[in-house]
């Protein structure tokens, strides 16, 4: 009777390592698909259908100016910034950024000072260019100094070359950085120096690189950690397969969930990643703890399980049970902030603004009048 209870212990154990090993093969490969940064327009934390989100689609999908900026910053020597070789520089690094997919359009220095050299002229469209005489190019520099503050410091040094883009989707990103990265490798002199990246966008791809390097390199760290700390408590290398074995197939399905679900790795899920490992090692070590404990009293593996499940199981369990319903809710949760502002707020008709009666707040006075 001992041996076939042996036998189909073994014979359970040999399926769940065969089921284990086919999801960690499949999550691996649906996780080489995982993204880092931003997978949707807008902001990903918020509904498609929210206020913030249909308002910045709306701005994107019909003006060329979008609210994700990336910056090149050209830096020069002081009143540099409105010389000819700096100047053509910045329009060529525009033209290529132009060329992107996702790339609504750019704004350079060198806009402006066409913009001015064709007023000057009676609008002639053939002084639309950047003229190659300096004193030409420093009375156009000095009126886009009043005109466009935004586009040149005070001592005519530092002056950048804006891409609106469409999105701040990974790959969007990722084209955008590809190609001034290539720009700015080639073109950069010592008096004219091209750099990384300022704008919304711009500071997002930085954030991107970061924690694409930071992802693995984390992981590494904490299973280090998970590793050392194991073996030093059970001092048995088999023991601490049996605790980490497990955890690296969370994170491997971790992974593969995060592709399923469109979503990428950034600041705000990175530290994810690494949650389910420190959850899971807790659970790991309460049931080892007692397994062991058992099976030095004498009892055979199948039993001290069975009471280290028993015993320690019920307290995972219940911790368990308890995360797991605090997440699951999130899918379900319907926000009811947009009811909430239409029954506190004044609303606007016909040129006047009307309120409830139940509420004391000011009549607003962006009311439009239609």
């Amino acid at each position: 009777m001992e041996l076939l209870d042996h036998f189909t212990q073994r014979r359970w154990a040999t399926r769940a390592v065969a089921v284990s090993a086919i999801l960690a093969v499949a999550g691996f490969v649906v996780s080489l698909n995982l993204k880092i940064g931003d997978l949707d327009p807008g902001a990903p934390e918020l509904r498609p259908n929210s206020r913030y989100n249909k308002d910045n689609n709306y701005i994107t999908s019909n003006y060329s100016l979008s609210s994700d900026q990336f910056a090149v910053i050209l830096k020069t020597p002081v009143e540099g910034a409105i010389k000819y070789a700096p100047l053509i520089e910045a329009d060529r690094l525009a033209l290529a950024l132009q060329q992107v997919p996702g790339v609504q359009t750019t704004v350079t220095m060198s806009d402006a000072i066409r913009m001015i050299t064709a007023g000057t002229y009676d609008g002639n469209p053939k002084w639309y260019t950047l003229n190659r005489s300096q004193e030409v190019l420093n009375y156009s520099g000095q009126q886009s100094c009043f005109d466009n503050p935004d586009l040149i410091n005070s001592t005519i040094s530092v002056t950048p070359v804006i891409a609106y883009l469409s999105d701040h989707k990974a790959e969007t990103l990722s084209r955008v950085l590809t190609v001034a990265e290539e720009f700015v490798k080639k073109h950069t002199t010592k008096d004219r120096q091209f750099m990384l990246a300022a704008g919304s966008s711009g500071i997002e791809a930085a954030t991107n690189i970061v924690v694409k390097s930071a992802n693995r390199t984390m992981l590494l760290y904490v299973y280090g950690a998970v590793i050392v700390l194991c073996f030093i408590t059970f001092r048995s290398w088999r023991a601490v397969l049996v605790a980490v074995l497990p955890l690296v197939l969370t994170s491997i399905l971790c992974e593969a969930l995060m592709v399923a679900l469109g979503i990428g790795v950034k600041v705000a899920t990175l530290p994810v990643i690494a949650l389910g490992v420190g959850i899971g090692i807790d659970y790991a070590l309460y049931l080892l703890s007692m397994q062991l404990k058992y099976q030095r009293e004498g009892l055979s593996l199948g039993e001290a399980y069975q009471k280290a499940v028993q015993f320690t199981g019920k307290v995972v369990g219940l911790v368990g049970i308890t995360l797991a319903g605090g997440v699951i809710t999130w899918p379900c949760r319907r926000s009811n902030s947009r009811q909430i502002w239409e029954s506190s707020s004044p609303s606007c008709s016909s040129g006047t603004c009307s309120a409830p009666s139940s509420s004391s707040q000011p009549c607003r006075t962006s009311c439009s009048i239609r």
